[in-house]
Formats: structure tokens, sequence, C-alpha cells
């Protein structure tokens, strides 16, 4: 369960701080977080 929110949290501010405006640019942006996430994880 903390690793959900770390999650929801680490990506929201992922979003926050990219200041994309397209949907385009927020699929990119959660599948970078996703990404360093994962290497984070390993």
């Amino acid at each position: 369960m903390k690793m959900l929110s770390v999650l929801i949290g680490s990506l929201m501010i992922a979003l926050q701080l990219s200041g994309c405006h397209t949907l385009q640019g927020v699929g990119k942006d959660i599948q970078r977080g996703g990404e360093a996430i994962e290497k984070s994880a390993q």
C-alpha cells in the first residue's frame, strides 16, 4: 500500500513539473516516471 501511494504521488509530481498540456505528452511523462520507479526498485 505504501509503494502504491509513493507511485501515485511521484506521478502527480512529475505531471505537475512537466507542465505538458497534451494527452500524448502526459502519456510520455507517465511512462518516464514508471521507468524511473522500475529502475529504483531493482
